[in-house]
């Protein structure tokens, strides 16, 4: 039984890992030639989401007591997770609010028990379903799946990017059909075609 408990944090710190990959590569790689956000604006949404994590996590009832994703698109942030008080989610939302470029927070931080393990895990298959699917459209001229990004809490999915309304539209219909999504959330910012 001793043996179970690293195994089990094996997981969370490979996709933990994984997050700090994959915030590496939006700036670098491949979505950089397809992001319609400017290199600034994505070098921007990166420093949020690490001043936010550093921030939240020098506080020890936040870190110990609180789960929290925060998510910058084009100075939007999604903070989905779970506090056990409101005066915690207040803190929570108020500390991210005073990050600079912070233009627009989305609180969908719930007050109840932290999610499990399996949730989460649960979370990450629905979220790559729908990116999945995302990458299957066909039918929708100009599309490129990369430009949404897809966060999964507790089963609802929100939606986030710079999109024209008709993409924006079939992607949430898209995320709809995937099994076990309870509910989707535009975040979108829409944009009109040039």
């Amino acid at each position: 039984m001793k043996y179970l408990t690293p195994i089990l944090f094996i997981p969370v710190l490979l996709s933990g890992c994984s997050t700090i990959m994959t915030g590496a590569a939006e700036i670098t790689g491949l979505s950089l030639l397809h992001d319609r956000r400017s290199s600034a604006s994505l070098i921007k949404d990166e420093r949020i989401e690490i001043n936010a994590g550093i921030k939240l996590n020098t506080y020890d009832d936040t870190r110990e007591q609180c789960h929290f994703n925060v998510t910058a698109y084009n100075g939007t942030v999604l903070i989905t997770g779970e506090a056990p008080t409101e005066a915690l989610r207040n803190k929570i939302i108020s500390t991210v609010q005073t990050i600079p470029d912070v233009k627009l927070v989305h609180n969908e931080i719930k007050i109840g028990p932290l999610s499990s393990l399996s949730t989460r895990s649960y979370d990450t298959l629905i979220t790559t379903k729908v990116k999945s699917s995302l990458s299957n459209i066909k039918n929708l001229p100009g599309f490129d799946a990369t430009r949404v990004k897809v966060i999964t809490e507790s089963g609802v999915v929100y939606l986030l990017g710079l999109v024209h309304k008709s993409e924006g539209h079939v992607a949430t219909e898209i995320a709809r059909r995937e099994t076990g999504v309870k509910q989707v959330v535009m975040i979108f910012e829409f944009i009109e075609y040039q």
